[in-house]
């Protein structure tokens, strides 16, 4: 897939997160389907420390210093380690909007000299930038998928409506 396209989608899905994630209540940004689920205040957490932590610093590692080990990062540990569920929602869904767009704003200026470039890590085998920038986006798609699973099943719970007229999921 080509560079630009994927830029332009992880663009266009900072609007889609805050569009589907802002102005929300309380209650709903932390209700849980089950105590094992993640609540949208714990989702957008996620999304914050993937875009500084994950995606754009493993590019960055393999586009200039493919050589080195990569620092390791626990996301699923991160939930409580870093105390999501304690975190002001509208300061870090604002502050995913701004490292999304400082991503995009990076991420437009590579040139492509480095792209092929290849990280051996000890457990994933090769990682290139490219496989890299295309999780990233698919990456992008599965939290935009379990957000609205999460809505659908909040609404479903909260208004004891039988949705099955709307169609099935």
């Amino acid at each position: 897939m080509e560079k630009e396209h994927i830029i332009k989608e992880l663009n266009r899905n900072k609007d889609v997160f805050r569009e589907l994630l802002y102005g929300l209540s309380g209650d709903y940004i932390f209700w849980k389907q089950n105590p094992g689920k993640w609540c949208l205040l714990e989702i957008i957490c996620h999304l914050l420390d993937e875009e500084r932590e994950d995606f754009c610093s493993r590019v960055r590692h393999i586009f200039y210093s493919p050589e080195l080990p990569m620092n390791p990062i626990d996301p699923a540990g991160w939930v409580k380690e870093r105390k999501y569920i304690e975190q002001d929602y509208d300061l870090i869904l604002n502050n995913f909007s701004e490292e999304r767009k400082k991503s995009v704003e990076w991420l437009s200026e590579l040139d492509s000299q480095n792209r092929n470039n290849i990280h051996v890590h000890p457990k994933l085998g090769e990682l290139s930038v490219n496989m890299i920038f295309t999780n990233w986006l698919a990456h992008d798609y599965l939290h935009i998928r379990q957000i609205i699973r999460l809505k659908y099943d909040y609404l479903k719970s909260v208004s004891g409506e039988n949705l099955s007229y709307a169609g099935y999921w």
